[in-house]
């Protein structure tokens, strides 16, 4: 007797295997997502340490303010920044040229502007009065430095001092600016690194 015969089974027709599933985006880029992460976190601790109101960029702020309001201070009235306390005596402006002789002598490009005040030690150590640190506006709102060899030249003139504890040195300081200029107020400092104090000088 002889075995049976064997058909093959038929495949069903429109079977494919499944793709394999993708990975989404942050898996892909997991350098770009690590640096994403680390970027949000150093903003997020900069907003919560340096944006309060109560930081040093408010204090900033308002040191600038004092700076900048107007000053009641006047000629002869003494005025204090760091360790210096200032006293302007009178102002000489429309002053052509300074010097104690012919051969000593310097000539204002415009006219030159005489300061005189007196300066003194109210600190506890010896301290470096600059003039060349000091600074005068004009009626315009424009601000003009020390001309330190008019300053120099003018027999008067003390460009650069030490003065004790409790001591003071009576100066004139120079500005050369445009003719018709006129003084308005002069900034004192005890150094060039000081907030300063102003002066009317009108």
């Amino acid at each position: 007797m002889s075995a049976p015969q064997q058909f093959p089974h038929p495949q069903q027709p429109g079977y494919t295997p499944p793709p394999p599933a993708k990975k989404n985006w942050f898996g892909r880029h997991k350098v770009l997502t690590s640096l994403g992460v680390a970027v949000v976190a150093i903003i997020a601790i900069v907003a919560a340490t340096g944006g309060s109101g109560d930081g040093p960029t408010r204090e900033a702020r308002e040191a600038g303010a004092a700076v900048e309001r107007p000053s009641d201070a006047r000629i002869g009235t003494p005025v204090r920044d760091g360790k210096f306390e200032f006293v302007v005596h009178g102002v000489e402006a429309g002053v052509p040229t300074v010097g104690t002789n012919e051969y000593l002598t310097e000539k204002a490009q415009g006219q030159f502007v005489l300061v005189r005040l007196t300066v003194r030690n109210i600190g506890d150590r010896e301290q470096s009065f600059t003039t060349s640190a000091q600074k005068m506006v004009d009626a315009q709102g424009r601000q003009y430095s020390v001309d330190d060899m008019a300053t120099f030249t003018l027999d008067q003139g003390v460009p650069f001092e030490q003065i004790n504890p409790g001591n003071s040195v009576d100066a004139t300081i120079v500005f050369d600016v445009p003719a018709g200029t006129v003084p308005a107020v002069l900034e004192v400092h005890d150094s060039v690194f000081s907030g300063g104090e102003s002066i009317l000088l009108q």
